[in-house]
């Protein structure tokens, strides 16, 4: 069976997103048909979604004037997972803590943009995560910090005492850019569990 996963390709690392997630696929004997989402009407065909990093105004501003943000939040409601990585974790947030970001309040979590630094500050941490038996090499680039977590997200990984991965329900967020390792595990993570279970 054929998984129709869905990038959000309005910015950020939509290739490899892409390559990570046909990894996973292949580990599972399965394909994946990567669908680069741009305009609305995409994401109802889609198994999975993953919401790259950029910049969280943009690609807030875009998928609300083309109306994909709708269509997002129905895949939320009807339980399809979702990666949502760095400016897609701002974007997914219940709260953004800017006003410029208007969020999809699918993940139940408050975030502040660049904690981590600017770009000269970004990094490469072995993190333990919930579900994977050794540490996943995460790479962090102006990477946001969760400073909230609702009562019903698990948190999956912390750094320096701070969630950088949680789980709400479907969808699950990260502070870091696992597409930048040839680690497909996050993506695993993310959709396999999800999808096989």
């Amino acid at each position: 069976m054929t998984l129709r996963a869905g990038v959000l390709a309005v910015q950020g690392d939509v290739s490899e997103h892409g390559d990570a997630i046909e990894r996973a696929a292949t580990a599972h004997d399965r394909t994946a048909e990567v669908v680069e989402i741009r305009e609305a009407g995409l994401v109802p065909d889609c198994d999975v979604l993953l919401l790259p990093g950029g910049e969280s105004t943009t690609i807030s501003r875009l998928i609300h004037r083309e109306g994909i943000a709708e269509e997002i939040e129905s895949h939320v409601d009807a339980g399809k997972p979702v990666l949502a990585t760095c400016a897609g974790l701002i974007v997914s947030a219940t709260d953004a803590q800017d006003d410029r970001v208007d969020t999809l309040n699918v993940i139940d979590v408050s975030v502040e943009r660049n904690a981590f630094g600017r770009q000269k500050d970004s990094f490469e941490a072995p993190l333990d995560v919930t579900g994977l038996d050794d540490s996943f090499p995460a790479v962090f680039i102006r990477a946001p910090v969760i400073d909230y977590v609702g009562e019903d997200v698990e948190v999956l990984a912390t750094w320096d005492d701070r969630p950088v991965a949680v789980r709400d329900g479907p969808v699950v967020g990260t502070s870091f850019h696992p597409e930048l390792t040839e680690d497909p595990r996050i993506h695993d993570l993310a959709f396999f569990d999800s999808v096989e279970s």
